[in-house]
């Protein structure tokens, strides 16, 4: 298997969702947490030759090969939390379908300074749709660079 499986595996995560919440009625079993941070995370170490760092790093998931610190996060949301202001962020989408969808990539300082009040779980949250807008403004020379 390659990281092209991933799409095809998510389809069948999904088709074990559907599965079970036709089983179930009423009840979600909509895959998260860290299952769907961890697809998001190899996703983007490889369209982006990011070096994974430990699951326990505080604030980023990754380095570049000319070790630029990267939070990347996913979701299958309109928004998404964060704990702490990067050096770079990285957001994703993640469809139904097992594809990711860049939404945001560049430097965490504008993120973090328009995500929302600090929460009693020690997130802060921002919009999508405002990621978006902030993705528009990110000069190429400030992204981090998609090799795949």
């Amino acid at each position: 298997m390659t990281i092209d499986s991933i799409p095809t595996l998510v389809k069948q995560l999904y088709g074990i969702v559907n599965q079970l919440e036709t089983m179930f009625p009423g009840q979600k079993f909509t895959p998260d947490g860290h299952l769907v941070g961890s697809i998001g995370e190899v996703l983007a170490a490889y369209h982006y030759g990011l070096e994974l760092l430990d699951n326990s790093a505080r604030t980023h998931d990754a380095k570049t090969t000319d070790n630029q610190f990267v939070q990347i996060k996913i979701t299958q949301g309109e928004q998404i939390a964060i704990r702490s202001e990067p050096d770079y962020l990285i957001v994703l989408k993640l469809d139904k379908e097992g594809h990711a969808v860049e939404i945001y990539n560049g430097p965490g300082a504008m993120p973090w300074k328009m995500a929302g009040k600090m929460q009693s779980n020690g997130q802060r949250s921002i919009r999508l749709s405002r990621l978006r807008q902030m993705n528009d403004e990110v000069d190429d020379t400030d992204r981090i660079s998609r090799i795949r």
